[in-house]
């Protein structure tokens, strides 16, 4: 994919997407967030991609709206215009929850607003010992209901820190993201690129048709009882006993020998 919005490389069945927007800290424009947003549904059919990585470039990940390009222009628009703007911020969440693969977000510095709910709506965050989240909405005069933020947030860290971190909008550090969940790994800066790409390469070889289907359904089980949870996770499996990637452990295992899947 070819655009000024993000760096986009694939390698190994690896997708990399880093924002390029180092010297405002990777902020977001129109045409950013438009671009993001088709990527993630594109990335839907693309069979040569199995992970996505999301980082930032310089010093930092993702610093949200940029105030000038994105908030000074939406002040002249009228409701109509923007609830076009807010649903499309919006559908990049969506369609990033929806792709089925895994998304790890490699936060190397300040992820804030549109930022940290982009890093929260992805599988995996490892965040380097500098970096920081904020969900600063309501300091800009804005609900922190934004983009998804109030349904994903109490799911990862609870109701009552969501609470804390939606309402106040301080930044949250490295090192409390990880007490409380919102980071998978906290490493040196030196050593992110690294642990982000072991990570990935892990993912990479693990049975891709089963990691969709356990994001599938971790997205859908969130509003289940759980008879209907236990039901569907038992028709899910049923199913994946049926693939090929399944049947390769097997003979793996009775040859001694790592399983090659196939996605199939």
């Amino acid at each position: 994919m070819q655009t000024d919005s993000f760096h986009y490389s694939v390698t190994d069945h690896i997708a990399r997407v880093r924002f390029a927007r180092p010297k405002t800290l990777g902020s977001l424009t129109f045409k950013v967030y438009r671009d993001l947003t088709d990527l993630f549904y594109g990335l839907r059919s693309d069979e040569s991609v199995k992970v996505v990585v999301i980082e930032g470039e310089g010093k930092g990940f993702c610093s949200g709206g940029d105030v000038h390009e994105i908030i000074g222009e939406l002040l002249k628009r009228d409701v109509k215009g923007l609830l076009e703007f807010t649903r499309m911020t919006g559908e990049l969440i969506v369609n990033m929850r929806q792709l089925e693969k895994p998304i790890i977000a490699s936060v190397n510095g300040i992820a804030a607003g549109a930022g940290a709910v982009i890093a929260l709506a992805s599988d995996f965050r490892i965040l380097a010992k500098e970096a920081n989240i904020a969900f600063l909405f309501q300091k800009v005069g804005l609900t922190a209901a934004d983009m998804g933020a109030v349904f994903l947030l109490p799911k990862v860290v609870g109701v009552s820190r969501a609470t804390e971190y939606l309402m106040l909008g301080d930044k949250i550090s490295s090192e409390e993201a990880l007490r409380v969940g919102l980071a998978n790994k906290v490493v040196d800066l030196a050593e992110l690129e690294s642990e982000t790409m072991s990570l990935a390469k892990r993912l990479a070889e693990s049975a891709s048709l089963a990691l969709g289907l356990t994001k599938r359904l971790i997205n859908n089980e969130w509003l289940m009882d759980i008879t209907a949870a236990i039901e569907q996770e038992a028709t899910a499996q049923a199913l994946m006993m049926q693939t090929a990637d399944h049947k390769e452990f097997h003979e793996a295992f009775k040859a001694k020998r790592a399983p090659k899947f196939s996605g199939k």
